[in-house]
C-alpha cells in the first residue's frame, strides 16, 4: 500500500501533512455544528434510542422461543459483538469526531459507494422507525381509553418532537437526559423488584430457579426436536437480541456536538456499553427467573403493557398497580426513541451533504448550529404514520418498515469494516496505534469478529423461513430489504 492511493489522501490534512495528536474535523465545508453537549448528552441520547420497546416488550416472545438459559447466552452474546462495534466507533470517532461518523468513516476509508448507501440507508431507516414510534405511542395510549384516535396522538407527538429538535442542542441533550434517566429507573427498580419477589415476597413464594430446571426447561425446543431445534430457538433470540440492541451507535451520530470529543467520546462509549449490556443482560435474567417461559400472556401480539413481561411477572406475584406504571413507562420510552430518531437522522443527513453525497443545502443551519433543513426533512418523512389510519395503508407501512428491519445490522457491519480499513491505513503510512487518542483492546481481531457475525446475522434474520416454508415470510425477509 504505498503512494499516494485513497487511503492515504483520506487520512491526510488540507495541508497535506498528518498530526496523530490532533482530532481531525469534517473539513472546512463541513455544517457549523456547535460542541455545546458534554458526555452524559451523548450517553443518554444513546441509552434513549436503545432502551425502548425491545427490553419492554420484545424479550418476552424471545424468552417462549428459547427458553431462559438460551436467551440469557444470547443477548450476552449479541452483547458481546456490540462491544466490538462500540470501541471500533471509539477509535475512530475520537480521532476524526464529525457528525453521523460511521457513515463518513465507511465513504473515507472503505469506498465512497459504501459510505452513500450506508448513511442514506441508516437516514431512511431512522426516519421510518420515527413513523412507527409516533404509531406505538398512540397505541401504548389506547391501553387507557380504546375509544380515542391514534391519529391524533401522532399528530400532537409529531409537533412536539419535531420542535424539541430545533431548540439549541445543549437544551435537547438534557430534555433526553431526563427521558432516558425514567427508563434506566424503572429497570433498576425492576431488578430490585424481581430479587425480593424471587426471595419470597410475591404470592408465588421463594422462586429460586425453579423456572430453569423445572418444565419445560432452561432451553426450548422451536420449530425442530432434539439439540438441533435448541440451537435453532438460540438462534432466532439471536436476531431479536440484536435488534434490541440496536440504537448504541448513536454515539458516533453525535460526536460532532460534544465538547472536548478527545476525552468525552471514549467516556461516553464505555458507559454506554456497559450500561446498556448490564441494564439488558439484568433483566433477560431476572425475566427468565420470574416468569416461565410457557406463560401463555408471552405470546400476546398487544403492543401495550398487557404483553410485557415486566407486567406479567408482576401479575404473578400479585401486584396490580404494576401495569399501569409499566405502560407509562412503556410511552416514555417510545416517545424518547422518537425523540432519538429525529436527531439521529437529520445528522446522517448533514454526514451525507458533508461527503457530498447529499445536496449541500442539508448544511444550512441556525445560529444555533441545528441543521434545520435536515431536521425538515426527516420529521416529514415521520407523516408516513398516518398511513396505519387505513388497513391498506398500513400493509404499505409494513412493507417500508421490513425494507429497514437490517439497517441496525448493516450499520455494525460498516463501522467494523471500516476499522479495519482504518487500521490499514495507519499501516500503510507507518502511524502506530499508540498515537491514538483512544486506544480500544484487542483490536483489530475483535472489529473482525465483530465483523463476521453481523455479517452472518444479517443473512441468516430469516432463516426459519427454510425450515417451516412461508413464501409470504421469505418475500419479507430476503426480497423486500433488497429492493
Amino acid at each position: 500500500m504505498e503512494g499516494t492511493g485513497p487511503i492515504q489522501v483520506a487520512m491526510a490534512t488540507s495541508e497535506g501533512s498528518f498530526d496523530a495528536e490532533k482530532p481531525r474535523d469534517a473539513g472546512p465545508q463541513s455544517a457549523e455544528l456547535q460542541r455545546t453537549m458534554s458526555s452524559r448528552h451523548l450517553q443518554f441520547i444513546a441509552i434513549g434510542g436503545t432502551i425502548g420497546t425491545g427490553i419492554f416488550l420484545g424479550t418476552g416472545s424471545a424468552l417462549s422461543t428459547a427458553g431462559p438459559v438460551s436467551c440469557l447466552i444470547s443477548y450476552i452474546f449479541v452483547g458481546s459483538i456490540l462491544y466490538s462495534v462500540m470501541v471500533s466507533l471509539g477509535e475512530m470517532a475520537t480521532f476524526i469526531p464529525t457528525t453521523g461518523s460511521f457513515a463518513a468513516y465507511a465513504g473515507r476509508f472503505v469506498d465512497p459507494a459504501l459510505g452513500f448507501a450506508t448513511g442514506w440507508l441508516y437516514w431512511f431507516s431512522w426516519s421510518m422507525t420515527f413513523a412507527l414510534e409516533l404509531c406505538a405511542a398512540g397505541l401504548v395510549i389506547q391501553y387507557w381509553e380504546k375509544s380515542l384516535n391514534i391519529g391524533i396522538f401522532i399528530a400532537i407527538f409529531w409537533v412536539v418532537f419535531t420542535a424539541l429538535n430545533f431548540l439549541p442542542v445543549r437544551i435537547y441533550g438534557e430534555l433526553e437526559m431526563w427521558f432516558a434517566s425514567i427508563k434506566v429507573v424503572t429497570i433498576v427498580g425492576f431488578l430490585i423488584f424481581g430479587i425480593c419477589v424471587n426471595a419470597g415476597v410475591g404470592k408465588q413464594g421463594y422462586l429460586g430457579f425453579s423456572n430453569w430446571t423445572n418444565p419445560p426447561g432452561p432451553f426450548l425446543e422451536y420449530l425442530t426436536p432434539g439439540a438441533s431445534g435448541k440451537f435453532v430457538g438460540f438462534w432466532a433470540v439471536l436476531i431479536k437480541a440484536a435488534f434490541s440492541y440496536q440504537g448504541a451507535e448513536l454515539v458516533g451520530v453525535g460526536a460532532g456536538e460534544v465538547r472536548n470529543p478527545r476525552k468525552s467520546v471514549p467516556s461516553a462509549i464505555r458507559l454506554t456499553f456497559f450500561g446498556i449490556f448490564s441494564l439488558f443482560s439484568l433483566t433477560m435474567f431476572f425475566i427468565g427467573l420470574l416468569v416461565p417461559s410457557n406463560n401463555e400472556n408471552l405470546l400476546s401480539d398487544k403492543s401495550d403493557a398487557s404483553a410485557s413481561p415486566l407486567v406479567i411477572a408482576a401479575n404473578l406475584a400479585g401486584v396490580s398497580v404494576l401495569p399501569h406504571i409499566i405502560n407509562a413507562v412503556l410511552l416514555t420510552a417510545v416517545l424518547s426513541a422518537a425523540n432519538s430518531n429525529v436527531y439521529s437522522g437529520s445528522r446522517v443527513l448533514v454526514a451525507l451533504a458533508n461527503e457530498g453525497q447529499a445536496p449541500a443545502f442539508f448544511k444550512k443551519t441556525t445560529p444555533q448550529g441545528i441543521p434545520y433543513i435536515a431536521l425538515a426533512c426527516t420529521s416529514a418523512l415521520g407523516l408516513l404514520a398516518f398511513l396505519n389510519l387505513s388497513a391498506e395503508g398500513g400493509k404499505v407501512f409494513e412493507w417500508l418498515l421490513n425494507i429497514t428491519a437490517v439497517a441496525g445490522l448493516i450499520t455494525w457491519s460498516c463501522i467494523n469494516l471500516s476499522h479495519i480499513m482504518f487500521m490499514r491505513a495507519m499501516a500503510a503510512q507507518n502511524i502506530p496505534r499508540s498515537t491514538l487518542p483512544y486506544i480500544a483492546p484487542l483490536q483489530p481481531y475483535l472489529a473482525s469478529y465483530g465483523l463476521i457475525f453481523t455479517v452472518l446475522i444479517t443473512l441468516t434474520q430469516g432463516f426459519t423461513v427454510f425450515i417451516v416454508w412461508d413464501v409470504s415470510d421469505f418475500f419479507i425477509n430476503y426480497i423486500i430489504p433488497l429492493n
